[in-house]
Parts: C-alpha cells; sequence; structure tokens
C-alpha cells in the first residue's frame, strides 16, 4: 500500500503541471488581458469617452513589464511556476493584493459552507438512506423520496430566491437577513455565543440552498447501494444462519454499501476552495465561487491559477484519499 501511496503522489507532480499547463495556455488564448484592461481605464474608453489620453508606445512597454507581459508567454509560465515552488503567488491585478491574502479573506466563508453541508449531508444521509433501504417501499420511504427529489430538482439559485421571498421580508415572513454574511453591528456584539448566532443566522439560507442537490444525491445512492448489497448471497446467508434482517443488513451489508460514498469523502480535501457562484450572488456573500467569476471576468490571472492549483492538487489528494479508504472499508481490496 505505501509503494502504492508514493507512486500516486509522485504521479501528481507532471499531473499538476499539465493541469497548470493547459490553464494557463487557454488563459493566453482569451481577448483582452490586464494590459487591455489598464489601458481602457486610464484613456477613458471605459466610461464611455472618446477623448481620454493617448497612450505612447514608451509608456506601453512600461505598462506590460509592470504586469510581465513584456516576456513570452512560456517565459511568463515558468517564472510563475518558479515562484510557485517558492510558495509565492503573486499579486491580483484587479485587487492590487497579494493573491494569497485575496484568497484567505474568503477562507471563513468556504470553510462554513463545505465542511458544514459535508457533514451535514453524511450525519443525516447515511442514517436516511439506511432507514429508506430498510423499509423500502413504505409510506415514509415513498413520502421522503417525493421531498428529496423536489430539493434535487429545484435549481440552487432558484430555491434561494423563493427562501428569500418567504423569508426574507418578502410577501410573508421576515425571520432571516439577507445580503453579507453577518449584521453590520457584529462587531459591537456582546461575546462569541452572540457572534456566533449572528453569523448562523445570515448562513442558515445559503445553507440550505447549498447542500440540497448533495443531501437528494447521498441519501438515494446509501439507498440503493444498500438496497444491491441485500440482494447478495452473503446477507442471504446470514439471513438463513438465523440473523435477523435488520442485523443482517447492518452487520453485513452496510459496510460495503458505504464504498460508493467514499468517492464522495475525497471532496474533503477542495472544501476550503468550493463555491456556489449563483449561490453567492442571490445572497450576495463574497465566496470563492464568486472571487473565481470576477478573476476570470477582470482577467485577474494570478488569481485565477492560483485558484486552479490549489483546486487541482487538493482533488489529486482527495482522489487518492478516497483508495486508501476503499481499503480500508473493504479489506478485499488492495492495491499494488
Amino acid at each position: 500500500m505505501s509503494a502504492y501511496v508514493l507512486r500516486r503522489l509522485l504521479f501528481m507532480i507532471p499531473t499538476l503541471f499539465g493541469i497548470t499547463l493547459i490553464c494557463f495556455t487557454l488563459i493566453q488564448l482569451v481577448p483582452g488581458g490586464p494590459v487591455e484592461q489598464y489601458i481602457s481605464r486610464i484613456s477613458g474608453a471605459a466610461a464611455g469617452k472618446t477623448n481620454g489620453p493617448k497612450i505612447t508606445t514608451e509608456e506601453l512597454k512600461h505598462i506590460e513589464a509592470y504586469y510581465g507581459f513584456d516576456k513570452p508567454a512560456h517565459e511568463r509560465y515558468f517564472n510563475w511556476l518558479g515562484n510557485l515552488l517558492k510558495l509565492d503567488f503573486g499579486k491580483s491585478y484587479f485587487y492590487e493584493e497579494p493573491v494569497w491574502d485575496v484568497i484567505v479573506e474568503r477562507f471563513p466563508v468556504s470553510i462554513f459552507f463545505g465542511l458544514t453541508s459535508f457533514l451535514l449531508s453524511y450525519l443525516i444521509c447515511i442514517p436516511l438512506g439506511i432507514a429508506k433501504a430498510i423499509r423500502s417501499g413504505s409510506a415514509f420511504d415513498v413520502l421522503s423520496s417525493v421531498l428529496i427529489f423536489v430539493g434535487y430538482v429545484i435549481p440552487a439559485y432558484a430555491l434561494g430566491v423563493l427562501l428569500i421571498i418567504f423569508f426574507c421580508g418578502g410577501s410573508y415572513f421576515d425571520w432571516f437577513p439577507i445580503g453579507q454574511i453577518v449584521s453590520e453591528n457584529f462587531e459591537d456584539l456582546d461575546g462569541w455565543f452572540l457572534k456566533s448566532m449572528d453569523f448562523l443566522h445570515h448562513m442558515t439560507l445559503p445553507m440550505i440552498c447549498y447542500m440540497a442537490s448533495e443531501f437528494a444525491f447521498l441519501t438515494i445512492l446509501m439507498k440503493n447501494s444498500l438496497l444491491e448489497e441485500v440482494k447478495k448471497d452473503y446477507v442471504r446467508t446470514a439471513l438463513l444462519k438465523g440473523s435477523s434482517n435488520h442485523h443482517a443488513i447492518l452487520t453485513h451489508a452496510l459496510r460495503n454499501a458505504l464504498i460508493p460514498l467514499a468517492t464522495r469523502l475525497s471532496e474533503i480535501f477542495t472544501l476550503i476552495f468550493s463555491g456556489a457562484l449563483l449561490i453567492e450572488k442571490v445572497f450576495d456573500i463574497d465566496g470563492m465561487g464568486l472571487l473565481f467569476y470576477n478573476s476570470i471576468v477582470n482577467h485577474d490571472y494570478n488569481v485565477v491559477m492560483s485558484l486552479i492549483f490549489f483546486t487541482s492538487a487538493l482533488a489529486l489528494f482527495g482522489r487518492l484519499f478516497s483508495d486508501i479508504l476503499y481499503a480500508v472499508i473493504d479489506p478485499r481490496i488492495r492495491f499494488k
């Protein structure tokens, strides 16, 4: 197993190199860039003016040198790669701050959304999926399936709009605030408990939207996986030996039924950089999804490349983590 893990870690290096190279190349093909946007701002073209100051050739060279665009694309890539090895992610063209600082500012929101949705999904969906499998075809199974599929088919942003209308002072109730992640008087609140309650008050509705589809998927996956295991010979053998239905399911079938869910556990590594653009737009939350979108729109290459690198690296580690979990859950699985 250790040899397999070492090989996978070594394979991650050329894989990350290939991902960043492809993404960097694609970014270079997109029209416009930091230099063009800067020139547009200072010339007044962005404001619809036609008599703005002209940029001389010498000034243009200074601007290109400032943004590092005075070098060919391949040289810029290897410079970026060299800085990456020194943990220097560069400076954001749009925010005019170090890229790491720009990303770290969004950590609290992303970590809360990611970890909370992950924990709640598994803590609720696994027991619910087991209960649905044990009571398959019952009124409980049918009713819960209807509710789950309703949540699954409604797009997250549409669900967010409905929740705002119903619970944020629209036509019905005014139970939850809308916009930002804390109240304006957050710093004046006395003690960590009141501050935590204020934060949770703001995050409740976005969290419901964030995990709605994942909740449905994991529940149905758990139920179907367990029902599939129950049909196999080893479970029937346990029943013939006198085990009760519940005991056979929970003792023999459950462990194997958890294997498909282990694949989803790989996402725990990408939770910090996960985001939901439409949900963040609907609820006016400045998270990773909105950061990635704004960085692409504003051609903020350093931020885009850094987010792609982090997300890709963590996704690769997540896949390795899933493989290790396979072997832990099912001892018959061995990687060489």
